[in-house]
């Protein structure tokens, strides 16, 4: 999981503070944190801070404040931890499924030296980060032969890691379009949407801002490669920057009107 550094949490935070509190008066950004791996749990507990909307799982489980807009479809959420709501669950009927899949490779993974596998709810992991390049093909084939037994699963690739997800037509994309029409955030006039990345299933989001033609794709990668993407950060030192200059923007707008 990536970690934020002190000074871009405290900066994260004051952003909010200053978005909520010009909510009424100007355009607005709705902060939205949606990882790949991760429950939307362990994001809650990881980030702390209640006000944001956190996406776990490619976007398979949605949360957000327990204070949710109006536009929220309220018969497809449902309450859960305390001030947590969940928004949406689209992949809830493969819980089984997927914990019988964890098992399995978490029995069959552990001849091979730094393979480890990661339980995420609604996907499973297989982390080869730390395995031996000479090892890599055996375990590819190890987890695709399990995957090839359940015809209701998708085997994905992300960066030394296999993935193991429903096979159903969602992704990143679908869970940030999802949130700006369920939050009534889909409205040009009012909203402008930006989406920091830095996988390749963040590719799928890049590519509903530019079907929108509206809002801004960020790539962060120290290294030029082909993205959907409309510009580019090298690293999250780059990332606090921006919502520094983000912090810095919204207050002249704010005072300007005080």
């Amino acid at each position: 999981m990536a970690t934020t550094t002190t000074t871009s949490h405290i900066i994260l935070m004051f952003l909010i503070l200053l978005l909520s509190f010009a909510l009424s008066l100007f355009l607005w950004f709705s902060i939205k944190l949606i990882s790949p791996n991760p429950t939307c749990w362990q994001l809650h507990e990881f980030v702390q801070l209640p006000e944001l909307y956190y996406a776990g799982s490619h976007g398979l489980e949605i949360i957000g404040p327990a204070t949710v807009s109006k536009h929220v479809d309220q018969s497809r959420a449902s309450q859960a931890k305390e001030n947590g709501l969940v928004l949406f669950q689209p992949a809830k009927d493969f819980t089984n499924v997927i914990n019988k899949v964890f098992h399995i490779l978490d029995q069959q993974t552990r001849s091979v030296p730094g393979a480890r596998v990661e339980h995420n709810k609604f996907c499973v992991s297989v982390h080869f980060r730390c395995v031996k390049e000479k090892h890599w093909i055996g375990l590819a084939r190890c987890v695709q032969r399990v995957v090839e037994c359940f015809p209701n699963l998708r085997l994905t690739q992300g960066r030394k890691v296999l993935e193991i997800r429903p096979l159903i037509a969602w992704n990143k994309g679908k869970a940030l379009d999802f949130l700006l029409k369920s939050l009534g955030l889909n409205d040009p006039n009012t909203v402008f949407p930006i989406y920091l990345g830095d996988d390749r299933s963040d590719e799928d989001a890049f590519k509903v801002l530019n079907r929108k033609k509206h809002g801004l794709g960020i790539l962060v990668s120290a290294v030029a490669k082909e993205t959907n993407a409309v510009c580019s950060l090298r690293d999250p030192s780059e990332v606090g920057e921006l919502l520094k200059r983000l912090v810095m923007w919204k207050q002249k707008r704010l005072f300007k009107y005080l």
